[in-house]
């Protein structure tokens, strides 16, 4: 649409600025978790996989759901601990094999905790958490991120293993 009657116009085929994933994330082609996803291909799908960097305070990352690449905010990768990093990466990595895979990622009528890309997702995460050695209560760190509520945050955890079942409240006997 053009602005004519406020005197301006705006071009709104602007493009993203993509940056290839290895110029950033080096080594992942040999963590055995990333080559768990893409197998043989693991080299391959690295060197075509594109990132986009945004300058937004409270962003983490996302992966596009058009054509897969990752979304990542230039404070949480400048102001992150490595660890929490490195588990995002490959939490959005198995996003990026469910797009490939043709899944979809996003879910609008589901809570974010209950979106089936985010379970497998988390719960592939909780996996690689455990083998570099990380506790339940780490993990249930990990899994708590600021756009879910305390009880949100207990299903996700049940959900992947590092919370175990609600409680049976008992009767009291009379």
């Amino acid at each position: 649409m053009r602005g004519a009657r406020y005197g301006v116009r705006i071009n709104r085929k602007a493009s993203a600025q993509l940056f290839p994933f290895e110029r950033y994330f080096r080594g992942f082609e040999d963590v055995a978790a990333v080559r768990e996803l893409f197998g043989a291909a693991t080299a391959r799908v690295l060197k075509q996989l594109k990132v986009e960097f945004f300058s937004f305070r409270f962003g983490y990352m996302g992966t596009s759901d058009v054509d897969g690449h990752l979304l990542i905010s230039t404070h949480h990768l400048r102001t992150s601990d490595f660890r929490t990093l490195y588990l995002d990466v490959v939490h959005e990595l198995c996003h990026v094999r469910q797009f490939r895979d043709g899944k979809r990622l996003f879910y609008q009528n589901l809570s974010y905790v209950d979106a089936p890309s985010e379970i497998e997702a988390y719960q592939f995460t909780v996996r690689e958490g455990r083998r570099l050695g990380m506790s339940n209560a780490e993990l249930r760190s990990y899994l708590k991120v600021n756009w879910i509520t305390p009880a949100e945050h207990r299903r996700l955890a049940r959900r992947t293993g590092v919370l175990g079942p609600p409680r049976r409240r008992r009767r009291p006997r009379h």
